[in-house]
């Protein structure tokens, strides 16, 4: 038995305890991973196509329980209303930001209702239940720890409601989206993607097909057709983010010549690696890989990219390793095609640095999906 298919056989086996949890007590129990984007970002944000991973490793998990009313739970950790002083809340402030969980678990009930009721889904006034959640992806590490309680959220939801054939698979992502939207956060398609269909998928974020259907076009692929000796760096204490804005979707609407040229090239990276993985030319994936980055840090400029996030890239590179951001910073991709003695050197420098490294497991697919929606 494969690894994946161990895997497989552990969503089966977890999905079971799970009807068997809800016939007792009405429970729900839902998990979103975290994400890597191998290829292709940001084009995402801008019509372009990526390749993204599923990352077992980490995981936001909401539970859904029937209740008398309607309560949003706070994380202890990740939602303090309580501090040792002063000090201690403006230290909190300073890593964590203002926000935890709980907004995002409110925001998309909220986002559920509005959908089902634009799609005229009929559900119940009177079918409450308790949301809380829990969550072990790296704060501001770049993995797409917010989308991850989103979508979790949501498929507890979907479940509670019992509208999941009503809810085409093509459209979560959109809908996951838009939750975060709600809040004023500015994000892509790209994370909810991964973290709807699981496993590998490539996307193709064309201009038209997007003004057409409110999405792009996904492509379930093998998550086989990875290569070993993939790994993901980051730092205990990532980089307060926000510190310096980006002026690229200015120059990118103004239709700067520069700007648009590399963003296609970009895009080009992931339609590229989607040929080396089918083809398993890992040469050509990790020179993409290391073209990626190159070409982001054209795109922004050291200031915004920060130099923690810069470091970790030049650490992994020193031992002539393939490196990229996994998103927009805070974490880093590392492909060893050399293998174990190259993976080896790897761990020992990162150790030296003070960084994290740790092998990329996919999590398993979770759906196959065309583009209108049909599983």
């Amino acid at each position: 038995m494969t690894n994946l298919e161990a895997e497989d056989d552990e969503v089966l086996a977890g999905a079971g305890a799970d009807l068997m949890q809800r016939k007792k007590t009405g429970k729900i129990i839902r998990k979103a991973h975290a994400r890597v984007g191998l290829l292709g970002n940001p084009s995402d944000g801008y019509y372009g196509k990526t390749i993204s991973f599923s990352l077992k490793n980490f995981a936001a998990t909401v539970t859904l329980t029937p209740s008398e009313t309607l309560r949003i739970v706070p994380h202890p950790e990740h939602d303090p209303s309580e501090f040792p002083s002063l000090r201690d809340l403006v230290g909190w402030t300073g890593t964590a930001g203002y926000y935890g969980g709980v907004r995002l678990l409110l925001a998309a009930c909220k986002r559920f209702h509005d959908y089902c009721a634009e799609h005229s889904i009929d559900i119940p006034d009177d079918s409450n239940f308790t949301l809380s959640y829990d969550t072990d992806i790296p704060r501001q590490a770049g993995l797409s720890g917010s989308s991850a309680i989103v979508c979790a959220a949501l498929s507890c939801l979907f479940e509670h409601y019992a509208v999941n054939d009503k809810i085409p698979i093509a459209e979560r992502p959109s809908l996951a989206l838009s939750v975060e939207e709600e809040l004023g956060i500015t994000a892509g398609l790209q994370d909810r993607v991964i973290q709807v269909y699981g496993g590998l998928v490539y996307m193709d974020f064309d201009r038209d097909v997007m003004t057409r259907i409110g999405g792009g076009i996904y492509e379930p692929m093998d998550p086989g057709l990875l290569p070993p000796h993939m790994y993901v760096v980051y730092s205990h204490n990532p980089e307060e983010s926000g510190k310096v804005h980006s002026n690229l979707r200015r120059r990118w609407i103004a239709g700067e010549t520069s700007v648009v040229d590399d963003l296609n090239q970009v895009a080009s990276f992931a339609e590229q690696g989607r040929t080396a993985l089918k083809n398993g030319d890992t040469q050509l994936l990790a020179a993409l890989i290391d073209r990626n980055f190159d070409y982001r840090r054209k795109l922004f400029g050291d200031a915004v990219l920060g130099c923690l996030n810069i470091k970790m890239v030049e650490v992994v590179r020193s031992v002539g390793a393939a490196s990229k951001f996994t998103g927009s910073g805070g974490a880093v991709l590392a492909f060893c095609p050399e293998g174990s003695s190259q993976s080896a050197k790897l761990k020992e420098a990162c150790a030296k640095e003070g960084f994290e490294c740790v092998p990329a497991i996919v999590a398993p697919s979770l759906v196959t999906a065309s583009l209108d929606g049909s599983e």
